[in-house]
């Protein structure tokens, strides 16, 4: 179990999660990568933005 660092909603992470995971929190919708399992934690994850082909 972790808490979502945007709104502290328990999210409840999968037996095979694993670390570098993008996860949509269930109750505010906000994109979050498990950044390790022991114990869970979880961080908002980055924006990715358009490289263009540069």
């Amino acid at each position: 179990m972790s808490e979502c660092p945007v709104c502290g909603a328990e999210i409840t992470l999968a037996s095979d999660t694993v670390v570098g995971e993008l996860l949509e929190c269930p109750d505010c919708g906000s994109e979050l990568e498990v950044t390790a399992l022991e114990p869970p934690a979880l961080a908002e994850a980055p924006e990715t933005e358009e490289d263009w082909g540069e």
